[in-house]
């Protein structure tokens, strides 16, 4: 990713109040680019997005993706250069119990933003971040590459599937044959963890929640294998995703997969431990035996392509993620700066040495 290329470039970001959104966001506001946001207020209490001011440096718009009027009225004020797509329903087990709310989000609103998008002329890039679980499912040992079929047993994972379909779609209807200049692409990632994340039936908000009320943290699936990564390895990618999009054109459309070195991928019961551990003041664990709803239980992505094409690597191993996520919630809990001490940890993640990778 090249730092310079960001500096005065105009981009919106839906979904700029989540988890994942707040960190972009304030990556790409340390870069010097002209940040505007489009989203629901943040999804939890607390949030990164309040917990660390990230509104201070952009122009934050309250918004529903699901609302295309407001989509392209907001696209046709901030004139962005650049959307990255990231507003969405992302838990699978509220999908069960809101299968109306997780396609109308998921997939009627990547349709909307994909629609202002073919009405502006000022759009040059757009990625849509969809996720690991948009590839159907067969438990399999090997890793997913980006031509696998999309699928999904839950409907959190269908509606992921269903809007990189609909990407596809846009994408070879309009935005590949003349018709407007804007190229479009999809990043699918794996488990992303670090600091500021507090969403409810995720494992490390799960943790951390239970480490800071002294309580025991219950886990559901131990023996689930995930690829784990720092937030900041995907974003790094996606970042330098757009950087080629914006350069190469249409070379660099289509899906692209952001997955951890072979060794990131570690069961849920490991992870727990390794937590435990970094945590102390005597932090512990127990198995929920209680019925659970379908989850994956095997799923690593391939990330050849992005290796390959985009020369991006993993910077960091399993155990510095969990260091760094755990002293970002303990230095939190001490009332520190959180935006200062988040964006530290930005300008040290861009100061790895990228041989710390492994390649698969």
């Amino acid at each position: 990713m090249n730092p310079e290329f960001w500096q005065n470039k105009n981009v919106l970001i839906t979904g700029h109040t989540g988890f994942k959104g707040s960190w972009l966001s304030l990556w790409l506001q340390n870069l010097g680019a002209n940040v505007s946001g489009y989203a629901l207020p943040a999804p939890t209490q607390p949030s990164l997005f309040e917990t660390a001011n990230v509104a201070e440096g952009m122009h934050s718009v309250a918004g529903d993706i699901r609302d295309l009027a407001g989509l392209k009225q907001q696209v046709a004020s901030r004139q962005p250069e650049i959307i990255i797509h990231m507003a969405a329903q992302a838990l699978v087990r509220y999908s069960y119990d809101s299968p109306v709310e997780t396609y109308e989000t998921n997939v009627m609103g990547t349709v909307n933003v994909l629609e202002a998008v073919r009405h502006s002329d000022s759009v040059r890039v757009v990625l849509n971040i969809t996720s690991d679980k948009c590839y159907e499912n067969r438990e399999w040992l090997w890793a997913y590459r980006e031509n696998e079929p999309m699928g999904g047993h839950d409907p959190y994972s269908s509606s992921k599937g269903c809007a990189e379909l609909v990407t596809e779609a846009y994408r070879k209807s309009y935005f590949s044959n003349g018709t407007n200049e804007c190229t479009v692409a999809s990043a699918r990632a794996g488990n992303v963890i670090g600091g500021g994340d507090w969403a409810t039936d995720r494992l490390i908000p799960d943790i951390i929640r239970a480490f800071t009320q002294a309580s025991t943290v219950v886990i559901r699936s131990p023996d689930a294998i995930r690829p784990w990564q720092h937030v900041l390895e995907p974003l790094n990618g996606y970042l330098t995703l757009v950087e080629s999009l914006w350069v190469h054109g249409p070379e660099f459309a289509g899906g692209w997969n952001f997955g951890p070195a072979e060794q990131g991928a570690m069961p849920v019961e490991w992870i727990v431990r390794q937590m435990i551990e970094a945590w102390g003041e005597g932090a512990s664990y127990e198995l929920d035996s209680q019925p659970q709803v379908h989850e994956a239980a095997y799923l690593k992505l391939d990330s050849s392509k992005a290796r390959s094409l985009l020369k991006w690597v993993p910077k960091m191993d399993l155990s510095q993620v969990l260091q760094w996520l755990t002293e970002w919630y303990k230095v939190c809990q001490q009332g520190e700066d959180m935006r200062a001490y988040t964006l530290s940890q930005i300008d040290a993640y861009q100061n790895l040495d990228i041989s710390q990778g492994s390649p698969d």
